[in-house]
């Protein structure tokens, strides 16, 4: 009986050899695993492309893309921008220069798998470091003309032929009113006055528009966004803009709140005094003005 389950077995590896099957299973095999790899090395590269946003608040030199990202320890130096539509001074410009080289480095590494409809099959795993990339281009752009980057203009900053899609686009919009937020409030406790159009606009009008009016109008249109009326695919683009379009209210109530404590009681408040913007946030929309 033994002798002959060995010879049932010999027989069986011998039809495994010669079977069609065998290496069409080998092709499906190479392919998992390539498709595996290529999508752990575009993920790595997203977070990493997410890590380059985070510095030390000292201004120590960019944290290596392999070291762990912090969100509480982000960059601070283009904070110190104190006026709109001027060109960021040098230092400034040398240290986020710096970075962006390094993100478009970790772009061009991932470009080959991002090409055809491989840009499709993957556009979730980039989509995180899209996201980041144009929230940071877009904040670096609004200091520099106090206006909204273009979907083609931010399209043009991507190299290696990776696709910016709309979605990608709008949701970082929407994350860089939290940056606009944190710049107006450093400004309120710095300077004392919201940041405005400097001698660079065009007219009168521009050169009186200040930050808070530009959120207020970012707010009104991302308001009219209508995401129910799509297709059933966009279900997921319909959760994130909703999570985004909260957080987006509250940052723009933010600086309204502390616009209104500057203006009303600012007076009484000494020389670098920061506001307490849990008060506002707690009281809710009664102290924010709503459109």
């Amino acid at each position: 009986m033994a002798g002959q389950k060995h010879d049932l077995e010999d027989k069986h590896m011998e039809n495994s050899e010669v079977s069609p099957f065998m290496s069409m299973f080998e092709n499906f095999r190479n392919e998992l695993d390539e498709h595996q790899d290529r999508r752990e090395r575009i993920i790595k590269a997203s977070r990493d492309i997410t890590a380059l946003k985070y510095s030390h608040s000292n201004g120590e030199p960019p944290i290596s893309p392999q070291a762990p990202s912090n969100p509480r320890l982000k960059l601070n130096s283009i904070y110190r921008v104190r006026n709109l539509r001027q060109p960021v001074s040098p230092p400034i410009a040398k240290e986020t220069s710096t970075r962006y080289d390094s993100i478009k480095e970790l772009f061009a590494t991932i470009a080959p798998d991002l090409q055809g409809i491989n840009s499709w099959r993957y556009q979730k795993q980039i989509s995180g470091g899209c996201q980041e990339y144009v929230e940071a281009i877009s904040f670096h752009h609004y200091l520099e003309t106090q206006r909204l980057i273009t979907h083609q203009e931010a399209q043009a900053l991507i190299p290696g032929g990776i696709e910016l899609t709309v979605d990608d686009y709008v949701l970082g919009l929407f994350d860089l009113t939290g940056e606009l937020m944190r710049f107006a409030i450093t400004n309120i406790a710095t300077n004392g006055a919201l940041p405005r159009g400097g001698t660079a606009a065009h007219n009168s009008e521009e050169k009186g528009r200040d930050i808070l009016m530009d959120l207020r109008q970012i707010r009104t249109s991302f308001e009219s966004l209508d995401t129910s009326s799509g297709p059933s695919d966009w279900s997921y683009l319909k959760n994130d803009i909703e999570k985004k379009m909260e957080v987006m209210r509250q940052s723009v109530g933010k600086v309204e709140y502390a616009a209104y404590g500057m203006i009303i009681r600012g007076r009484e408040r000494p020389k670098g005094w920061v506001p307490d913007l849990s008060e506002g946030q707690e009281r809710g929309r009664e102290l924010v003005e709503s459109y």
